[in-house]
């Protein structure tokens, strides 16, 4: 194993020093004051706000079937790291769906936090990810771990005490994080996942959230920008699933009962 840093991982710790440093030491951003004001309040089969709720579904989905996809390569090989920051990922998945679907529920500042948390668990899983594809497994897994143990605290403190920056810190540096790795050459070993399409795909979730009254009021109160955001952030799956490893079957063992025998 390599001891002394790379040159791109001391990049990735000086970027990380400099993020932290913002978070902690930048002007406090308040939360818009109306951001549980969504657009669409329809209630439908006895669940309120119906389709920003049951939107979360692909969350769900998706990690349901990424954990499956996880186990089975257990099954076949021992799971390395890449495939461990995989099944974070997928793990993320399913609490942002329960997360979000609590919050949709009812929304209220304790319902928000509870969200955010699921998509800490997300969000560390799949920048851990594009740093192990593109910097170094072992960056990978930094990425990861931190991610998930100041991504509480980010979440937690706005609640406390009403700073949104440390979130957005959060959000907006991973962010940066992998689009700037999308322009980087696959690191060895790597499973070269398309982070371009995964980058396209959440600025054009982020796009819809920003429009939610918007394209309700486009699509002539058939579906609201939020629902959409929804969907179109779970599609992230498909690419990474796309180009992830397929599943590797040993070959089967023939009984010595069934083998044709010598004449």
């Amino acid at each position: 194993m390599q001891a002394k840093l790379s040159r791109t991982e001391w990049q990735l710790l000086a970027a990380t020093v400099c993020a932290a440093g913002v978070a902690v030491f930048g002007p406090a951003l308040a939360q818009h004051p109306h951001y549980h004001a969504f657009a669409d309040h329809r209630a439908a089969w006895g669940v309120p706000s119906a389709l920003n709720v049951l939107s979360n579904l692909p969350f769900a989905l998706g990690g349901l079937w990424g954990l499956a996809r996880v186990g089975r390569h257990a099954q076949v090989q021992p799971l390395d790291r890449r495939w461990g920051l995989a099944a974070l990922f997928f793990v993320g998945l399913v609490a942002t769906a329960l997360g979000s679907g609590v919050y949709h529920w009812a929304p209220t500042d304790v319902g928000l936090t509870l969200d955010r948390l699921g998509m800490v668990v997300a969000f560390a899983g799949l920048a851990g990810m594009a740093a192990a594809d593109r910097i170094s497994e072992r960056s990978g897994v930094w990425v990861a771990a931190g991610l998930a143990a100041v991504g509480p605290l980010a979440a937690c403190w706005w609640l406390y005490a009403g700073n949104l920056l440390p979130w957005a810190v959060l959000q907006g540096g991973g962010l940066l994080l992998i689009t700037a790795l999308a322009f980087r050459r696959p690191a060895e070993g790597a499973w070269n996942l398309p982070w371009a399409k995964v980058v396209g795909l959440y600025l054009l979730a982020k796009v819809f959230e920003m429009a939610d009254h918007a394209v309700l009021d486009l699509t002539l109160g058939l579906i609201s920008g939020h629902t959409l955001k929804h969907v179109v952030a779970a599609a992230v799956v498909l690419p990474l699933f796309a180009a992830m490893p397929k599943l590797l079957v040993p070959a089967q063992r023939v009984p010595s009962a069934a083998r044709p025998t010598s004449v």
